[in-house]
């Protein structure tokens, strides 16, 4: 017995997951109970189905795990409804269940596996082709090892809840609200990520830095909310309009970032014209009408990676205010009527 404690003890401290910790347990099982086949099994109420998720078998009874059933003729079903957990005259107790009988199961033992605030998870349950005893003692035994598989199925769910929640906290601290889009902090980690990576193995970067001209005309005519709403189609836009693989992020107000891998661009040339032609549209917002020309775009390419992501982006508005000034208007770039 104390042999078969340490290594329960053993087991539990182990344990990093619900297998981990139900393979052990499910030797242990078999040993005290002496039943050919013990299980482990998740019951679907709402497909009304019984999986079998991890098995021990040692005698000729082989029950195979990943085996899916029909709730209502498990033996499970019928031994908890009657509140008979342990049976050793199956074929006289329970002559319609088909699976017993093709089985060939005579004795058959099962626990409930509860989660908190009573919620039903499935079964362990153990089946033998011939007649076993089942003591008070081994019954207390089945209990505590159906108590703490319960309670790894409740820390798994926790810690993948609390995982989801760093995503999400990680996701809102990374984006900016308004677009989508990732916003400067993420810009700035993900540009650094992609200059060391050029440095350590070549290649060229493309940095686009994007400006809305006269969105100020906008905002100020038609008010923040249409404006805000004119800077998320400007997004949209970008994101549908570019690879899945470049980053875009809403740097500030109005100014977007486009860092884009070499190779396939078609050259700093070629992504300016690719951009402006994206954010010039024409847009119904309410009863609003936009005709905008598009943005000024400079773009700026790296080959060493040697740069701080912060000199790049600068040589980026550099370039982007001498096309800015190279492409303005007398009567400015955009047309906005009600």
């Amino acid at each position: 017995m104390d042999s078969m404690l340490a290594r329960l003890a053993e087991s539990v401290a182990g344990a990093h997951s619900l297998e981990s910790l139900a393979r052990p347990l499910l030797v242990l099982l078999q040993e005290i109970t002496k039943m050919e086949s013990v299980y482990l099994t998740q019951v679907d109420e709402n497909s009304c189905e019984q999986r079998i998720l991890f098995a021990n078998n040692v005698g000729a009874l082989q029950i195979g795990e990943g085996l899916t059933v029909p709730w209502s003729d498990t033996l499970c079903r019928r031994a908890l409804a009657s509140g008979q957990r342990f049976a050793d005259d199956v074929p006289e107790l329970w002559p319609d269940s088909g699976a017993a009988r093709e089985l060939g199961i005579r004795s058959y033992l099962t626990q409930p596996v509860v989660l908190a605030e009573g919620r039903f998870f499935g079964t362990l349950c153990g089946a033998s082709s011939e007649v076993v005893t089942y003591t008070p003692a081994q019954e207390r035994l089945v209990k505590l090892f159906a108590r703490l598989l319960g309670q790894q199925v409740e820390r798994e769910a926790l810690v993948r809840q609390m995982r989801q929640a760093q995503d999400e906290l990680l996701a809102h601290a990374m984006t900016d609200p308004l677009t989508g889009l990732a916003n400067r902090r993420m810009l700035l980690d993900g540009l650094q990520s992609e200059l060391s990576r050029i440095a350590r193995e070549g290649g060229e970067l493309h940095l686009a830095f994007v400006d809305l001209d006269d969105f100020k005309a906008i905002n100020d005519r038609f008010g923040h909310q249409l404006g805000d709403r004119f800077l998320a189609e400007i997004a949209a836009r970008l994101r549908d309009g570019l690879r899945g693989s470049d980053m875009i992020a809403r740097y500030g107000g109005d100014e977007f970032v486009v860092v884009v891998r070499g190779g396939r661009t078609g050259g700093p040339d070629s992504l300016q014209h690719r951009i402006e032609s994206l954010t010039r549209c024409s847009l119904t917002l309410d009863d609003v009408h936009v005709d905008y020309r598009g943005a000024s775009v400079g773009v700026v390419t790296t080959q060493d990676g040697r740069e701080a992501p912060q000199t790049l982006i600068s040589r980026a508005d550099e370039s982007m205010y001498r096309r800015k000034e190279a492409r303005r208007a007398p009567e400015g770039l955009a047309s906005a009527a009600l």
